[in-house]
């Protein structure tokens, strides 16, 4: 078999492997493919890898040779479904690879807001201690997350680790799910509407999919139903924020912070109004990307791909 991973560099920059896939057959490895190079890249490929490199109804016209696509992420928007069901080419995607990372990234974008540790540590290289009066400084408020309401709106295996850890911190934790089912509820941990969510968090957190229904969920309308001085995380995607709505709102006052590790456009544009907001932190799309989800994420890929060629594929699409 003829397989051909068109993007690797994101998820393998050089500190991992790909044997496992490379065992399975020829492969021919590109670090980034652009989307005029796609299809001959691909030729006669029976398995195509892809992360961000669009497969669409041309390519697979110019390329029938191919069987597989392995999405190397668990979104699948870069896919033309459609016109790969009409080829009845197998599709599968790499699920829950990156739950603890992101989690974890999470946490890290709260814990920043919270005690500034950064900003406080070049301070100190700064000099600013050693010059300071007295034997300790700040000049950011400090907070302390013991009593507040956590608002996490999805509850996927993200958004349940995130409940988790949350709860370790002593916040109270409040879900908004169309799967009410899936609330285990408990004394810290319930179910509630959006718009109780909404009115009583003291910080809110998206770990939902992006869908046309819930496109710039966070705007100005559902701000304006927060607490004065809410927080807002974005560890999911970016289009559920409207970017000029949460920079004006943190811009008043309005908002607190607000923190990201996605953006509506990624790249992020050099004129995305949240780059000069008041107390905004983004990060660039890394919190899926610790060597250990790196490493997992290729071995499901390479698990995928075996299971295909043996006739039982999983993780399909459908």
């Amino acid at each position: 078999m003829k397989i051909v991973i068109l993007d690797a560099y994101t998820s393998n920059p050089g500190d991992l492997s790909w044997s496992s896939v490379e065992a399975l057959g020829n492969t021919e490895i590109y670090d980034r493919t652009s989307p005029e190079l796609a299809a001959e890249r691909i030729g006669n490929a029976e398995a195509v890898f892809t992360n961000k490199v669009l497969i669409t109804r041309e390519v697979l016209e110019k390329c029938p040779s191919i069987r597989y696509i392995g999405v190397l992420s668990t979104g699948c928007n870069v896919i033309d479904r459609a016109a790969a069901a009409e080829r009845g080419i197998t599709i599968t995607n790499i699920p829950a690879y990156s739950t603890d990372s992101v989690a974890q990234m999470t946490m890290a974008l709260l814990l920043e807001i919270c005690h500034h540790a950064g900003h406080h540590s070049d301070a100190v290289r700064e000099g600013r201690w050693s010059d300071c009066r007295d034997f300790c400084f700040w000049d950011y408020p400090l907070v302390e997350l013991s009593g507040k309401t956590f608002g996490i709106i999805g509850y996927g295996n993200i958004g349940q680790r995130v409940a988790e850890l949350a709860q370790s911190f002593r916040m109270d934790v409040l879900v908004f799910t169309h799967r009410r089912e899936s609330v285990a509820e408990t004394e810290h941990c319930r179910y509630a509407t959006l718009d109780e969510l909404l009115k009583r968090s003291d910080i809110i957190s998206l770990h939902c999919p992006l869908t046309d229904e819930n496109k710039e969920l966070i705007c100005k309308d559902t701000i304006s139903r927060m607490k004065d001085g809410a927080v807002i995380l974005n560890a999911s995607r970016g289009g559920l924020v409207c970017d000029a709505d949460a920079a004006a709102a943190l811009n008043s006052g309005k908002l607190a912070a607000f923190a990201a590790d996605v953006a509506s456009a990624e790249p992020i544009p050099k004129t995305d109004p949240l780059l000069t907001a008041k107390n905004c932190i983004i990060t660039p799309h890394i919190a899926w990307a610790s060597k250990e989800a790196r490493a997992r994420l290729i071995d499901i890929a390479a698990g995928n791909l075996k299971a295909f060629q043996e006739g039982c594929p999983r993780n399909v699409l459908e």
